[in-house]
């Protein structure tokens, strides 16, 4: 999947743009995108949020398929809405340093969306082939987790936030 880049918007798309929200801003720091990390310095950064984020993730997962029995991919899907927008919200301005940007979130909403179909068929056929218990559910969040995070990292820094 290509996500476009501010660049790549036509005069309808900035329209468009014009109309989107920003999302939430955390006060962090000042903008700083022009101040690029080195490729260790992000996977650490990027690394680090993801394991929080997951923890929110997995946390609502567990808690909305074990405590209140929802069906497994409503509560995955539940789980990797939260855990995704911690993310964004985070690497934005910790791990890329990037500017806000109406572009940018909507390209994010795009990969994440794309992700989370991965990462939910990979979570729900896990679920299907072993048995349903919170270690095995455990092994299959891993593995889905695993693989949409290769996918976001590759695809935020070489495209989403590529600093010029």
């Amino acid at each position: 999947m290509i996500v476009p880049t501010p660049d790549d918007w036509s005069a309808e798309d900035e329209e468009l743009q014009h109309h989107v929200p920003l999302p939430v801003e955390l006060p962090l720091t000042e903008n700083i995108a022009d101040d690029a990390l080195d490729l260790k310095t992000q996977v650490i950064r990027f690394l680090a949020t993801g394991v929080l984020s997951a923890i929110f993730d997995f946390s609502i997962t567990i808690a909305l398929q074990y405590g209140l029995d929802f069906q497994l991919s409503i509560a995955k899907a539940v789980g990797f809405v939260v855990g995704t927008t911690v993310a964004y919200l985070i690497n934005r301005r910790w791990t890329f340093r990037a500017a806000p940007s109406r572009a940018r979130f909507i390209a994010v909403v795009a990969l994440y969306a794309a992700t989370f179909g991965v990462q939910n068929a990979l979570y729900t056929v896990f679920g299907h082939i072993w048995p349903e218990t919170i270690l095995y559910s455990a092994a299959a969040f891993v593995i889905a987790q695993g693989t949409a995070t290769v996918i976001n990292f590759i695809v935020q820094r070489t495209v989403i936030f590529k600093i010029r």
